[in-house]
């Protein structure tokens, strides 16, 4: 097989040999950037995927933690790097919220990048304090709507993913609750747990703990399924809010102009390995629910909504990063 044959092949690329793919993709180790802390719940799936896929390809996959400002020094290194699939984006919901959030970025959020691969979605969960006299969703709306402004719920920062999750449940239901805002869950967790701010809807990954434990309750998953970890807390849409689903979702994202080619290669050593059971398994230890089309084409459809979604939510609630 010539190189230029293996090029036009386009997206059947994702099924050919990783022997025949090598010989445009990659030449050279291919760094994924994860605009996270390493060791954290993004770095982890990124450094699985990375390990994986570097046992099939002739290059090395390296991750590269790259911090600061939040996610948009990691992000801006790659919306500049070269556009040839050996830099890559390992995000989360967090990239579908920078434009508006940060209107003045060093770089277009849109423009600037090309959906690879949807990995999985790990679902939000709507927890109380043990002690809230609230032991379901439809008893949490009716208690705040008799109670508007009295109750606070806690997020990890303002803007972030479970402020903004916890305003579409508020905005869905047209019920009142004070947000407080802390420097990230672990400094917010306390207070859920003695009470003191009673409601958090959190990612399931950190929440499990708690909620197994016996120290908060869970009232509801906002996801399409059941939480395997959770088999007795219903959905959002069983407990009468159908449609109302949060995740923070892992993807990967390469330049703009990458050629499609290339995203289809990447894409499928992508794919390839989230269909590894024990890849599955270990994702699903951090509650990561793997989707079924790794696809570019399903990464950014998925992705525009995802922006529709949160933009509207950002701009109806007034919600300001300072």
């Amino acid at each position: 097989m010539n190189r230029r044959h293996l090029l036009g092949l386009g997206a059947a690329a994702a099924l050919t040999p990783v022997a025949a793919r090598a010989q445009s993709w990659p030449t050279q180790p291919v760094r994924l950037v994860v605009p996270f802390a390493a060791g954290g719940p993004t770095d982890i799936p990124a450094r699985l995927f990375a390990d994986e896929i570097s046992k099939a390809l002739p290059q090395r996959m390296i991750v590269e933690n790259r911090t600061g400002a939040g996610v948009v020094v990691g992000t801006d290194a790659v919306a500049k790097a070269p556009k040839d699939g050996q830099t890559l984006l390992y995000t989360t919901v967090a990239h579908s919220v920078l434009r508006p959030l940060f209107p003045r970025l060093p770089f277009d959020p849109v423009a600037d990048f090309a959906p690879v691969s949807l990995i999985g979605v790990i679902p939000m969960v709507i927890t109380v304090n043990k002690d809230f006299p609230a032991r379901t969703l439809p008893e949490l709306i009716e208690k705040l709507r008799a109670e508007p402004g009295k109750h606070d719920y806690a997020s990890s920062g303002n803007g972030g993913a479970l402020h903004l999750a916890t305003e579409l449940l508020l905005r869905r239901a047209n019920v009142r609750a004070n947000h407080v805002p802390y420097r990230g869950t672990a400094a917010a967790m306390p207070d859920v747990l003695n009470g003191s701010v009673p409601i958090i809807v959190d990612v399931a990954t950190t929440t499990l703990p708690f909620v197994q434990r016996g120290e908060t309750r869970a009232l509801a998953v906002m996801d399409s399924q059941r939480l395997p970890q959770l088999p007795n807390v219903p959905t959002t849409a069983e407990a009468g809010f159908p449609g109302l689903e949060a995740y923070t979702w892992h993807m990967v994202l390469a330049p703009s102009g990458t050629p499609t080619a290339t995203l289809d290669q990447v894409a499928g050593a992508f794919g390839r390995t989230a269909r590894e059971e024990s890849v599955r398994t270990r994702l699903g230890d951090l509650a990561m629910r793997v989707v079924d089309d790794q696809s570019p084409a399903f990464a950014k459809s998925w992705l525009d909504a995802e922006r529709t979604k949160w933009e509207a939510i950002i701009q109806e609630a007034g919600i300001r990063v300072d």
